[in-house]
């Protein structure tokens, strides 16, 4: 699980070469709107940590492969959730970052939902192979997510020509923990 999220903090770290300006004042500024991104993977990424810690034991049950499965879908669907809620910066390219991370969000649903159904169908047959299927599906799902997230900050990369986001990036505090902790 914790080489499943270490692309996370990658993905914050390329992140932070990012940017885009407009003018309308209910835009959030590149740091707060990177404040708020960071703080999302954060959360997001806690959460799954501390949901997929019942995955490392040696006996999987069904009902920890159920519970952790369950905590997993809850707080990435509020993760993308919160990603869908930034909006869109206040940025030449803020369009373009707004795109990127409604597009994230869907994808990361999109995920969670292939995640419950392979853990659900593995679980069904109730061996310990079915077991060890699940917890891989979830490593799996994780996995892509992460490379989801990074492509996302790859995407950000591209579009901040002048150098906005990159230095929202670097003044948010939720981005310097984060940064820091990676």
């Amino acid at each position: 699980m914790k080489l499943a999220l270490a692309p996370l903090a990658l993905a914050v770290v390329l992140v932070a070469g990012c940017g885009g300006s407009s003018s309308s004042s209910s835009e959030p500024s590149p740091k707060d709107w990177a404040d708020g991104l960071c703080s999302a993977i954060t959360t997001w990424s806690n959460s799954v940590k501390t949901a997929g810690e019942s995955l490392k034991s040696g006996s999987l049950s069904k009902g920890d492969l159920k519970k952790s499965t369950s905590e997993i879908k809850s707080a990435t669907n509020e993760f993308a959730d919160d990603l869908k809620g930034l909006g869109k910066p206040n940025t030449d390219a803020g369009q373009q970052a707004k795109d990127a991370i409604d597009k994230l969000s869907t994808q990361i649903n999109d995920d969670v939902d292939a995640l419950q159904s392979a853990v659900n169908d593995a679980v069904e047959t109730g061996t310990t192979k079915g077991a060890v299927t699940a917890a891989s599906s979830i490593a799996t799902s994780l996995s892509t997510m992460s490379t989801q997230i990074a492509s996302a900050a790859s995407k950000l990369q591209q579009a901040d020509a002048k150098g906005e986001l990159e230095q929202g990036f670097r003044d948010a505090p939720a981005c310097k923990k984060l940064s820091s902790s990676g």
